[in-house]
């Protein structure tokens, strides 16, 4: 599903409480839903300079990454420093107005909330191999014959257009409920309830997708790297946090918001962030 924000709303910056229920009932359902044009594209032009700077690099090391760490897919951590750090980016109002009513807080503040776990980006080279179907994250009880609630949910932003041309990612809908295995006869059962379809989308446009839906990334077939910027938004409870996301001093105030945990260290002094080891969502 793809939903419009409305200039009044885009302005306000929230969505009418109808909307917000249309983006649950999608993600509940379908896995995914697609906020249209919610990003300064300023902003992802600017960014877009940098990474694109970033990639060569990245390219002539051959530091492949992603799922099976394929020739032609990158994992590129996108510059963590000022003026390339956004909050409608990193700290999206509209998405957070999504995510903190699937993913709740604690009872109390001692428990926590929602809180951020990834700031990261897939840079999809031309000719990029095809990835095998996955997901980003498992059913937290193998075994049940019924999904629970989502726990994970991911944000994807790419920097331009989307179309088939330039790999838009291949999603599953719905596959997110199945608990069964991906292998040859739960994939055909599933393209039966569903077939896949692929995310084009226009810039500015955000997804959010639970971490378990099925999906892969695709062959670009132009002549351009198309980045895929990527935060995670994970329930209070879920323990599991890994290391801080880490920016530079000044960014403070882009990253944070009052219903998201930034989960965030600031260094005052610069640090290879093209080359840090990477860590998991």
């Amino acid at each position: 599903m793809n939903i419009r924000v409305s200039e009044q709303e885009l302005r306000a910056g929230e969505m009418s409480e109808a909307k917000v229920e249309q983006a649950m009932e999608a993600i509940l359902i379908d896995g995914y839903v697609i906020l249209d044009d919610v990003v300064d594209h300023d902003h992802l032009d600017l960014l877009h300079g940098k990474m694109a700077e970033d990639s060569e690099i990245l390219i002539r090391a051959e530091k492949w990454g992603g799922a099976g760490s394929l020739k032609g897919h990158l994992t590129q951590y996108p510059p963590p420093m000022m003026p390339y750090v956004f909050r409608d980016i990193v700290a999206n109002p509209f998405v957070i107005q999504v995510t903190k009513r699937l993913l709740p807080n604690g009872p109390n503040a001692r428990l926590g909330k929602m809180f951020n776990s990834y700031y990261n980006a897939n840079a999809n080279c031309p000719g990029s191999l095809q990835q095998a179907l996955h997901m980003d994250w498992p059913h937290l009880w193998p075994g049940l014959e019924q999904a629970h609630p989502p726990y994970s949910l991911a944000i994807n932003l790419c920097l331009g257009d989307v179309s088939e041309e330039n790999g838009a990612t291949e999603i599953w809908p719905g596959s997110h409920l199945n608990t069964k295995p991906i292998d040859d006869e739960n994939v055909a059962a599933q393209r039966r309830i569903a077939p896949p379809i692929r995310t084009e989308a226009e810039k500015g446009s955000l997804v959010i997708r639970d971490n378990r839906i099925w999906h892969r990334g695709m062959t670009n077939h132009s002549n351009e790297v198309r980045h895929m910027l990527h935060t995670v938004h994970n329930i209070y409870w879920r323990k599991r946090r890994h290391l801080p996301v880490r920016y530079l001093t000044g960014c403070e105030g882009e990253v944070g918001h009052p219903d998201l945990d930034p989960n965030a260290t600031f260094a005052d002094e610069a640090f290879d962030y093209l080359f840090q080891e990477w860590v998991g969502s």
